[in-house]
Protein backbone atom coordinates (compact mmCIF):
# COMPACT_ATOMS: atom_id res chain seq x y z
CA UNK A 1 0.00 0.00 0.00
CA UNK A 2 1.38 3.20 -0.85
CA UNK A 3 1.48 5.45 2.57
CA UNK A 4 3.50 8.74 1.32
CA UNK A 5 0.79 10.62 -1.69
CA UNK A 6 3.40 12.18 -3.19
CA UNK A 7 4.34 8.39 -4.19
CA UNK A 8 1.05 8.73 -5.73
CA UNK A 9 1.89 11.65 -7.85
CA UNK A 10 1.66 9.89 -11.18
CA UNK A 11 -1.69 8.14 -10.30
CA UNK A 12 -3.28 11.83 -10.94
CA UNK A 13 -2.10 12.37 -14.30
CA UNK A 14 -5.01 10.31 -16.02
CA UNK A 15 -6.84 13.25 -13.99
CA UNK A 16 -5.01 15.74 -15.66
CA UNK A 17 -6.76 15.41 -19.15
CA UNK A 18 -5.27 11.62 -19.92
CA UNK A 19 -2.11 11.37 -20.91
CA UNK A 20 -1.86 11.97 -25.17
CA UNK A 21 0.25 8.93 -24.67
CA UNK A 22 -2.72 7.23 -24.99
CA UNK A 23 -3.44 8.08 -27.99
CA UNK A 24 -0.52 5.44 -29.51
CA UNK A 25 -2.84 2.72 -28.28
CA UNK A 26 -5.65 0.80 -29.77
CA UNK A 27 -9.02 1.12 -27.68
CA UNK A 28 -8.84 -2.71 -27.59
CA UNK A 29 -5.13 -3.10 -26.66
CA UNK A 30 -5.87 -0.78 -23.44
CA UNK A 31 -5.02 -2.19 -20.20
CA UNK A 32 -6.26 -1.81 -16.17
CA UNK A 33 -3.28 -2.41 -13.92
CA UNK A 34 -5.24 -3.31 -10.66
CA UNK A 35 -3.65 -1.38 -7.71
CA UNK A 36 -5.38 -0.82 -5.13
CA UNK A 37 -9.01 -0.92 -4.77
CA UNK A 38 -11.34 2.36 -5.11
CA UNK A 39 -12.22 3.33 -1.38
CA UNK A 40 -9.73 5.70 -1.65
CA UNK A 41 -7.09 3.96 1.66
CA UNK A 42 -4.28 4.47 -0.57
CA UNK A 43 -4.25 8.04 -0.02
CA UNK A 44 -5.87 9.87 2.97
CA UNK A 45 -8.69 12.78 1.87
CA UNK A 46 -6.53 15.45 3.56
CA UNK A 47 -3.96 13.62 1.88
CA UNK A 48 -5.07 14.16 -1.25
CA UNK A 49 -6.38 17.54 -0.64
CA UNK A 50 -2.64 18.58 -0.11
CA UNK A 51 -1.74 17.49 -2.84
CA UNK A 52 -4.28 18.91 -4.62
CA UNK A 53 -3.44 22.55 -3.63
CA UNK A 54 -0.12 21.93 -4.61
CA UNK A 55 -1.17 20.53 -7.59
CA UNK A 56 -3.33 23.84 -8.32
CA UNK A 57 -0.25 26.00 -7.37
CA UNK A 58 2.02 24.75 -9.43
CA UNK A 59 -0.38 25.58 -12.55
CA UNK A 60 -1.06 28.85 -11.76
CA UNK A 61 2.75 29.64 -11.90
CA UNK A 62 2.27 28.34 -15.49
CA UNK A 63 -0.79 29.18 -17.06
CA UNK A 64 -3.45 32.16 -16.70
CA UNK A 65 -6.05 30.89 -14.17
CA UNK A 66 -9.21 33.75 -14.64
CA UNK A 67 -9.63 36.22 -12.20
CA UNK A 68 -12.84 37.15 -12.71
CA UNK A 69 -14.81 37.29 -9.74
CA UNK A 70 -18.23 37.20 -11.96
CA UNK A 71 -16.60 34.03 -14.26
CA UNK A 72 -15.46 32.46 -11.42
CA UNK A 73 -18.67 32.60 -9.28
CA UNK A 74 -20.40 31.14 -12.34
CA UNK A 75 -18.01 28.27 -12.93
CA UNK A 76 -18.28 27.31 -9.37
CA UNK A 77 -22.16 27.22 -8.88
CA UNK A 78 -22.50 25.21 -12.18
CA UNK A 79 -19.70 22.47 -10.84
CA UNK A 80 -21.20 22.97 -7.30
CA UNK A 81 -25.00 22.00 -8.63
CA UNK A 82 -23.59 19.15 -10.94
CA UNK A 83 -21.75 17.82 -7.49
CA UNK A 84 -24.49 17.69 -5.66
CA UNK A 85 -26.43 15.88 -8.30
CA UNK A 86 -23.70 13.39 -8.48
CA UNK A 87 -22.66 9.86 -7.23
CA UNK A 88 -20.84 11.46 -4.52
CA UNK A 89 -22.27 14.83 -3.49
CA UNK A 90 -20.15 15.07 -0.07
CA UNK A 91 -16.74 15.19 -2.06
CA UNK A 92 -14.50 18.47 -2.38
CA UNK A 93 -14.37 20.13 -5.85
CA UNK A 94 -12.74 23.24 -7.20
CA UNK A 95 -13.72 24.70 -10.41
CA UNK A 96 -12.19 27.66 -12.19
CA UNK A 97 -11.48 28.83 -15.69
CA UNK A 98 -8.03 29.09 -17.74
CA UNK A 99 -7.96 31.73 -20.52
CA UNK A 100 -6.84 29.45 -22.89
CA UNK A 101 -8.46 29.36 -26.60
CA UNK A 102 -7.47 26.00 -27.00
CA UNK A 103 -10.51 23.45 -26.32
CA UNK A 104 -10.24 21.64 -23.39
CA UNK A 105 -11.13 20.68 -19.92
CA UNK A 106 -9.07 18.45 -16.70
CA UNK A 107 -9.09 17.36 -13.47
CA UNK A 108 -6.18 16.85 -10.95
CA UNK A 109 -5.95 15.61 -7.25
CA UNK A 110 -8.25 16.93 -4.61
CA UNK A 111 -11.51 17.83 -6.92
CA UNK A 112 -9.67 20.69 -8.99
CA UNK A 113 -11.00 21.05 -12.63
CA UNK A 114 -10.39 23.08 -14.89
CA UNK A 115 -12.03 24.42 -17.98
CA UNK A 116 -10.31 26.56 -20.79
CA UNK A 117 -12.28 29.46 -21.83
CA UNK A 118 -11.75 28.35 -25.50
CA UNK A 119 -14.03 25.11 -24.33
CA UNK A 120 -16.39 27.17 -22.91
CA UNK A 121 -16.30 29.61 -25.99
CA UNK A 122 -17.18 26.72 -28.38
CA UNK A 123 -20.08 25.31 -26.56
CA UNK A 124 -23.37 25.90 -28.08
CA UNK A 125 -25.41 25.87 -25.45
CA UNK A 126 -24.74 26.02 -21.39
CA UNK A 127 -26.22 22.05 -21.52
CA UNK A 128 -23.05 20.91 -23.30
CA UNK A 129 -20.90 22.53 -20.92
CA UNK A 130 -22.35 21.31 -18.20
CA UNK A 131 -21.65 17.63 -19.98
CA UNK A 132 -18.35 17.90 -19.96
CA UNK A 133 -17.88 19.35 -16.70
CA UNK A 134 -20.19 16.15 -15.57
CA UNK A 135 -17.99 13.98 -17.39
CA UNK A 136 -15.09 15.32 -15.62
CA UNK A 137 -16.70 14.99 -12.20
CA UNK A 138 -17.19 11.29 -12.96
CA UNK A 139 -13.73 10.69 -13.66
CA UNK A 140 -13.10 11.72 -10.02
CA UNK A 141 -16.09 10.38 -8.01
CA UNK A 142 -15.46 6.84 -9.79
CA UNK A 143 -12.02 6.90 -8.97
CA UNK A 144 -10.23 5.92 -12.23
CA UNK A 145 -7.08 7.76 -11.24
CA UNK A 146 -6.67 4.93 -8.92
CA UNK A 147 -6.95 2.65 -11.36
CA UNK A 148 -4.96 3.52 -14.14
CA UNK A 149 -1.13 4.42 -13.21
CA UNK A 150 1.21 2.63 -11.25
CA UNK A 151 3.95 4.39 -9.39
CA UNK A 152 6.15 4.06 -7.00
CA UNK A 153 8.45 7.30 -5.86
CA UNK A 154 9.94 9.43 -2.42
CA UNK A 155 8.82 12.53 -3.76
CA UNK A 156 7.81 15.45 -1.62
CA UNK A 157 4.23 17.02 -2.44
CA UNK A 158 5.49 19.80 -3.82
CA UNK A 159 8.09 18.01 -6.73
CA UNK A 160 5.18 15.84 -6.91
CA UNK A 161 2.63 18.55 -7.95
CA UNK A 162 4.99 20.66 -10.01
CA UNK A 163 6.05 17.61 -11.93
CA UNK A 164 1.92 16.69 -12.38
CA UNK A 165 1.18 20.20 -13.43
CA UNK A 166 4.16 20.35 -15.73
CA UNK A 167 2.78 16.64 -17.23
CA UNK A 168 -0.57 18.41 -17.54
CA UNK A 169 0.40 21.28 -19.71
CA UNK A 170 2.67 19.19 -21.87
CA UNK A 171 -0.02 17.77 -23.54
CA UNK A 172 0.20 21.27 -24.97
CA UNK A 173 3.71 21.68 -24.97
CA UNK A 174 5.89 18.72 -26.00
CA UNK A 175 8.79 20.13 -24.90
CA UNK A 176 7.23 20.63 -20.90
CA UNK A 177 6.79 17.39 -21.45
CA UNK A 178 9.81 15.74 -22.02
CA UNK A 179 11.21 18.10 -19.27
CA UNK A 180 8.99 16.61 -16.69
CA UNK A 181 9.34 12.89 -18.04
CA UNK A 182 13.19 13.58 -17.95
CA UNK A 183 12.44 14.73 -14.06
CA UNK A 184 10.49 11.97 -13.23
CA UNK A 185 13.50 9.03 -14.34
CA UNK A 186 16.29 11.09 -12.86
CA UNK A 187 13.85 10.45 -10.05
CA UNK A 188 13.70 6.73 -10.50
CA UNK A 189 9.66 6.38 -10.98
CA UNK A 190 8.36 4.01 -12.89
CA UNK A 191 4.76 4.47 -14.15
CA UNK A 192 3.01 3.36 -17.37
CA UNK A 193 -0.03 4.82 -18.93
CA UNK A 194 -2.49 2.02 -19.96
CA UNK A 195 -5.55 3.41 -20.16
CA UNK A 196 -9.50 1.53 -20.65
CA UNK A 197 -11.98 2.46 -23.24
CA UNK A 198 -14.30 1.79 -20.27
CA UNK A 199 -12.96 4.32 -18.14
CA UNK A 200 -14.61 7.32 -20.58
CA UNK A 201 -17.66 5.00 -21.25
CA UNK A 202 -18.24 4.74 -17.74
CA UNK A 203 -17.49 8.51 -17.28
CA UNK A 204 -19.78 9.15 -19.95
CA UNK A 205 -22.90 7.09 -18.21
CA UNK A 206 -22.41 8.50 -14.77
CA UNK A 207 -22.13 12.29 -16.47
CA UNK A 208 -24.95 11.93 -17.93
CA UNK A 209 -26.89 10.68 -14.91
CA UNK A 210 -25.76 13.70 -13.07
CA UNK A 211 -26.29 16.06 -15.81
CA UNK A 212 -29.86 14.63 -16.03
CA UNK A 213 -30.37 15.41 -12.06
CA UNK A 214 -29.27 18.38 -12.36
CA UNK A 215 -32.31 19.75 -14.54
CA UNK A 216 -29.46 20.10 -17.77
CA UNK A 217 -29.85 18.10 -21.36
CA UNK A 218 -28.82 15.07 -21.60
CA UNK A 219 -28.89 15.14 -25.71
CA UNK A 220 -26.10 17.36 -25.05
CA UNK A 221 -23.32 15.27 -24.38
CA UNK A 222 -23.36 13.38 -27.83
CA UNK A 223 -23.96 16.21 -29.65
CA UNK A 224 -21.17 18.03 -28.39
CA UNK A 225 -19.08 15.40 -29.07
CA UNK A 226 -19.84 14.18 -32.67
CA UNK A 227 -19.61 18.24 -33.11
CA UNK A 228 -16.34 18.05 -32.05
CA UNK A 229 -15.42 15.11 -33.48
CA UNK A 230 -16.95 16.17 -36.69
CA UNK A 231 -15.17 19.65 -36.63
CA UNK A 232 -11.74 17.89 -35.75
CA UNK A 233 -11.61 17.14 -39.97
CA UNK A 234 -10.33 20.67 -40.52
CA UNK A 235 -7.94 20.86 -37.62
CA UNK A 236 -5.21 18.44 -39.40
CA UNK A 237 -2.66 18.40 -36.61
CA UNK A 238 -4.16 20.61 -34.55
CA UNK A 239 -6.66 18.51 -33.40
CA UNK A 240 -8.43 19.96 -30.34
CA UNK A 241 -6.70 19.13 -26.84
CA UNK A 242 -9.87 17.64 -25.36
CA UNK A 243 -10.29 15.26 -28.49
CA UNK A 244 -6.99 14.18 -28.08
CA UNK A 245 -6.60 13.20 -24.31
CA UNK A 246 -10.88 12.12 -24.18
CA UNK A 247 -10.70 10.04 -27.64
CA UNK A 248 -14.50 10.07 -29.05
CA UNK A 249 -15.35 7.13 -31.47
CA UNK A 250 -18.49 6.41 -33.37
CA UNK A 251 -19.82 3.87 -30.78
CA UNK A 252 -18.97 6.43 -27.94
CA UNK A 253 -21.90 8.96 -29.74
CA UNK A 254 -23.66 6.27 -30.56
CA UNK A 255 -23.95 5.04 -26.55
CA UNK A 256 -24.17 8.80 -25.25
CA UNK A 257 -27.30 9.31 -27.69
CA UNK A 258 -29.44 5.94 -26.98
CA UNK A 259 -28.85 6.44 -23.01
CA UNK A 260 -29.93 10.24 -23.64
CA UNK A 261 -32.74 9.21 -25.78
CA UNK A 262 -34.20 7.18 -22.88
CA UNK A 263 -34.49 10.61 -20.56
CA UNK A 264 -38.23 12.63 -21.87
CA UNK A 265 -37.52 15.65 -24.15
CA UNK A 266 -37.66 18.88 -22.77
CA UNK A 267 -36.71 22.51 -23.04
CA UNK A 268 -33.27 23.56 -21.14
CA UNK A 269 -33.07 27.47 -21.27
CA UNK A 270 -29.54 28.84 -21.16
CA UNK A 271 -29.10 30.55 -17.24
CA UNK A 272 -28.00 34.13 -17.45
CA UNK A 273 -24.81 33.23 -16.11
CA UNK A 274 -23.25 31.17 -18.67
CA UNK A 275 -24.36 34.14 -21.39
CA UNK A 276 -22.48 36.36 -19.73
CA UNK A 277 -19.25 34.37 -19.05
CA UNK A 278 -19.06 33.57 -22.78
CA UNK A 279 -19.36 36.76 -23.68
CA UNK A 280 -16.64 38.43 -21.16
CA UNK A 281 -14.48 35.52 -22.32
CA UNK A 282 -15.27 36.12 -26.14
CA UNK A 283 -13.81 39.82 -25.29
CA UNK A 284 -11.27 39.09 -22.90
CA UNK A 285 -9.45 36.26 -24.50
CA UNK A 286 -9.63 37.47 -27.53
CA UNK A 287 -7.06 39.19 -30.09
CA UNK A 288 -8.91 40.84 -32.99
CA UNK A 289 -11.43 42.69 -31.46
CA UNK A 290 -12.88 44.18 -34.20
CA UNK A 291 -14.34 40.99 -35.21
CA UNK A 292 -15.65 40.15 -31.58
CA UNK A 293 -17.51 43.80 -32.09
CA UNK A 294 -18.84 42.66 -36.06
CA UNK A 295 -20.09 38.96 -33.84
CA UNK A 296 -21.82 41.19 -31.13
CA UNK A 297 -23.24 43.31 -34.01
CA UNK A 298 -24.57 40.68 -35.95
CA UNK A 299 -26.67 39.75 -32.97
CA UNK A 300 -28.17 42.72 -32.02
CA UNK A 301 -31.60 41.74 -33.95
CA UNK A 302 -31.13 38.21 -33.79
CA UNK A 303 -32.61 35.55 -31.17
CA UNK A 304 -34.64 35.84 -27.93
CA UNK A 305 -34.46 39.21 -26.07
CA UNK A 306 -32.02 37.75 -23.52
CA UNK A 307 -29.54 37.18 -26.21
CA UNK A 308 -29.90 40.30 -27.99
CA UNK A 309 -29.51 42.07 -24.52
CA UNK A 310 -26.39 39.91 -24.19
CA UNK A 311 -25.19 40.94 -27.50
CA UNK A 312 -24.91 45.07 -26.58
CA UNK A 313 -23.64 43.62 -23.51
CA UNK A 314 -20.90 41.71 -25.16
CA UNK A 315 -20.47 45.04 -27.36
CA UNK A 316 -19.97 47.40 -24.26
CA UNK A 317 -17.54 45.67 -23.11
CA UNK A 318 -15.84 45.86 -26.67
CA UNK A 319 -16.21 49.56 -26.46
CA UNK A 320 -14.76 49.33 -22.89
CA UNK A 321 -11.65 47.63 -23.63
CA UNK A 322 -11.42 49.94 -26.67
CA UNK A 323 -11.68 52.77 -24.06
CA UNK A 324 -14.75 54.09 -26.19
CA UNK A 325 -16.64 55.39 -22.42
CA UNK A 326 -19.07 57.24 -23.52
CA UNK A 327 -20.51 54.68 -26.30
CA UNK A 328 -19.58 51.46 -23.52
CA UNK A 329 -21.84 53.50 -20.73
CA UNK A 330 -24.75 54.32 -23.52
CA UNK A 331 -25.20 50.50 -23.48
CA UNK A 332 -25.10 50.17 -19.95
CA UNK A 333 -27.03 52.45 -18.68
CA UNK A 334 -29.76 51.29 -21.33
CA UNK A 335 -29.82 47.69 -19.94
CA UNK A 336 -29.46 48.93 -16.35
CA UNK A 337 -32.46 50.52 -16.61
CA UNK A 338 -34.15 47.55 -18.40
CA UNK A 339 -32.95 44.94 -16.00
CA UNK A 340 -32.38 46.39 -12.83
CA UNK A 341 -32.42 43.18 -10.96
CA UNK A 342 -29.56 42.11 -12.96
CA UNK A 343 -25.94 43.23 -11.30
CA UNK A 344 -23.70 42.09 -14.35
CA UNK A 345 -24.67 45.75 -16.09
CA UNK A 346 -24.68 47.58 -12.66
CA UNK A 347 -20.89 46.07 -12.05
CA UNK A 348 -20.33 46.79 -16.15
CA UNK A 349 -21.60 50.40 -16.07
CA UNK A 350 -19.35 51.27 -12.67
CA UNK A 351 -16.68 49.48 -13.83
CA UNK A 352 -16.67 51.76 -17.41
CA UNK A 353 -17.04 55.25 -15.26
CA UNK A 354 -14.03 53.38 -13.06
CA UNK A 355 -11.80 53.06 -16.23
CA UNK A 356 -12.94 56.79 -17.70
CA UNK A 357 -11.09 58.10 -14.38
CA UNK A 358 -15.27 59.32 -13.36
CA UNK A 359 -14.36 57.99 -9.72
CA UNK A 360 -17.44 60.22 -8.15
CA UNK A 361 -19.63 58.19 -10.24
CA UNK A 362 -18.37 54.54 -10.36
CA UNK A 363 -18.58 55.08 -6.32
CA UNK A 364 -22.03 56.32 -6.23
CA UNK A 365 -22.86 53.42 -8.53
CA UNK A 366 -21.05 51.00 -6.52
CA UNK A 367 -22.92 51.88 -3.26
CA UNK A 368 -26.15 51.92 -4.58
CA UNK A 369 -25.84 48.74 -5.75
CA UNK A 370 -24.50 47.33 -2.88
CA UNK A 371 -27.30 48.50 -1.05
CA UNK A 372 -29.42 46.92 -3.42
CA UNK A 373 -26.86 43.51 -3.58
CA UNK A 374 -25.28 43.44 -0.36
CA UNK A 375 -24.35 40.10 -0.68
CA UNK A 376 -22.67 40.54 -4.78
CA UNK A 377 -18.63 39.16 -3.98
CA UNK A 378 -18.12 41.13 -7.64
CA UNK A 379 -19.61 44.77 -7.06
CA UNK A 380 -17.53 44.63 -3.43
CA UNK A 381 -14.30 43.76 -5.06
CA UNK A 382 -14.76 46.30 -7.92
CA UNK A 383 -15.28 48.83 -5.07
CA UNK A 384 -12.49 47.91 -3.18
CA UNK A 385 -10.23 48.86 -6.62
CA UNK A 386 -12.02 52.13 -6.45
CA UNK A 387 -11.41 52.95 -3.32
CA UNK A 388 -7.67 52.43 -3.48
CA UNK A 389 -7.53 54.31 -6.79
CA UNK A 390 -8.79 56.90 -4.76
CA UNK A 391 -6.57 56.79 -1.96
CA UNK A 392 -8.95 55.18 0.71
CA UNK A 393 -7.83 52.33 2.08
CA UNK A 394 -9.10 52.21 5.19
CA UNK A 395 -12.33 52.21 3.67
CA UNK A 396 -11.64 49.63 1.44
CA UNK A 397 -10.35 47.36 4.67
CA UNK A 398 -13.49 47.68 5.84
CA UNK A 399 -15.26 46.15 2.67
CA UNK A 400 -12.52 43.57 2.76
CA UNK A 401 -13.79 42.00 6.37
CA UNK A 402 -17.29 41.51 4.78
CA UNK A 403 -16.31 39.36 2.30
CA UNK A 404 -16.70 35.70 2.15
CA UNK A 405 -14.21 33.10 3.44
CA UNK A 406 -13.97 31.48 0.15
CA UNK A 407 -12.91 35.03 -1.82
CA UNK A 408 -10.39 35.26 1.15
CA UNK A 409 -8.74 32.48 0.37
CA UNK A 410 -8.40 33.50 -3.23
CA UNK A 411 -4.86 35.30 -4.72
CA UNK A 412 -6.80 38.39 -5.81
CA UNK A 413 -7.84 39.19 -2.59
CA UNK A 414 -4.53 38.65 -0.73
CA UNK A 415 -3.35 41.25 -3.56
CA UNK A 416 -5.50 43.98 -2.64
CA UNK A 417 -5.14 43.38 0.96
CA UNK A 418 -1.37 43.95 0.13
CA UNK A 419 -1.78 47.17 -1.83
CA UNK A 420 -4.17 48.05 1.44
CA UNK A 421 -1.62 47.55 4.03
CA UNK A 422 0.99 49.57 2.01
CA UNK A 423 -1.19 52.44 1.41
CA UNK A 424 -1.70 52.49 5.15
CA UNK A 425 1.93 52.74 5.70
CA UNK A 426 2.20 49.47 7.03
CA UNK A 427 5.00 47.51 4.91
CA UNK A 428 5.65 44.78 7.05
CA UNK A 429 1.98 43.47 6.92
CA UNK A 430 1.95 44.45 2.77
CA UNK A 431 4.82 42.10 2.32
CA UNK A 432 3.37 39.86 4.57
CA UNK A 433 0.22 39.43 2.54
CA UNK A 434 2.66 39.96 -0.86
CA UNK A 435 4.36 36.56 0.00
CA UNK A 436 1.04 34.75 0.35
CA UNK A 437 -0.08 35.80 -2.79
CA UNK A 438 3.10 34.46 -4.66
CA UNK A 439 2.61 31.43 -2.75
CA UNK A 440 -0.55 30.86 -4.46
CA UNK A 441 1.12 31.68 -7.51
CA UNK A 442 3.26 28.84 -6.77
CA UNK A 443 6.15 31.36 -7.02
CA UNK A 444 7.85 30.30 -3.53
CA UNK A 445 11.32 32.16 -4.41
CA UNK A 446 9.02 35.58 -4.49
CA UNK A 447 7.75 34.61 -1.27
CA UNK A 448 10.42 34.44 0.44
CA UNK A 449 12.04 37.71 -0.83
CA UNK A 450 9.13 39.04 0.18
CA UNK A 451 9.03 37.98 3.78
CA UNK A 452 12.46 38.57 4.30
CA UNK A 453 11.52 42.24 3.33
CA UNK A 454 8.74 42.16 6.18
CA UNK A 455 11.12 40.79 8.75
CA UNK A 456 13.55 44.08 7.66
CA UNK A 457 10.50 46.29 8.71
CA UNK A 458 10.64 48.89 11.65
CA UNK A 459 8.59 48.14 14.86
CA UNK A 460 7.58 44.36 14.48
CA UNK A 461 5.75 43.41 17.04
CA UNK A 462 6.80 40.20 18.85
CA UNK A 463 3.33 38.30 17.78
CA UNK A 464 4.01 38.98 13.95
CA UNK A 465 7.70 38.48 14.03
CA UNK A 466 6.85 34.91 15.01
CA UNK A 467 4.29 34.49 12.48
CA UNK A 468 7.24 35.67 9.95
CA UNK A 469 9.66 33.35 10.73
CA UNK A 470 7.39 30.44 10.85
CA UNK A 471 6.31 31.34 7.44
CA UNK A 472 9.87 31.71 6.34
CA UNK A 473 10.17 28.45 7.94
CA UNK A 474 7.72 26.81 5.89
CA UNK A 475 8.47 28.53 2.21
CA UNK A 476 12.21 27.22 2.48
CA UNK A 477 11.56 23.99 3.45
CA UNK A 478 8.98 23.57 0.81
CA UNK A 479 11.27 25.01 -1.75
CA UNK A 480 14.43 22.68 -0.42
CA UNK A 481 12.06 19.79 -0.41
CA UNK A 482 11.06 20.36 -4.12
CA UNK A 483 14.84 20.86 -4.95
CA UNK A 484 16.16 17.89 -3.66
CA UNK A 485 13.83 15.72 -5.36
CA UNK A 486 15.13 17.58 -8.69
Amino acid sequence: MIKNPAKFFAVYLVLATYSAAALDLEPEKFNLPDIGDSSGTLISPVQEQELGEAFFRSLNSQIDVNQDVEIQEYIETIGSKLVANSDSPGNPFHFFVVNDNAINAFAGPGGFIGVNSGLILTTEAESELASVMAHEIAHVTQRHLYRAFEAASRLSIPTAAATLAAILLGTQSPELAQAAIVAVQASSIQFQIDFTRDNEMEADRVGMQTLANSKFDPRSMPIFFERLQQSSRYYGRGIPEFLRTHPVTSSRISDTRGRAEKYPYQQYPDSLGYLIAQAKLRVSTSHDLSSVQDYFKIRLNQGTVQQRAIARYGLGLVYLKQQQFNDAAVLFKQLMTEYPEQTHYVTAMAKTAQESRDYPAALNLYKKALFQFPGNTALKMDYISTLLKIGKPEEAREIMLLLTPKIKQSALYLKLLAQIYSDLQQPAESHRHLAEYYYKLGQNEAAIIQIKLAQKAAGLSQHLSAILDERLAFFINEERERKLDR
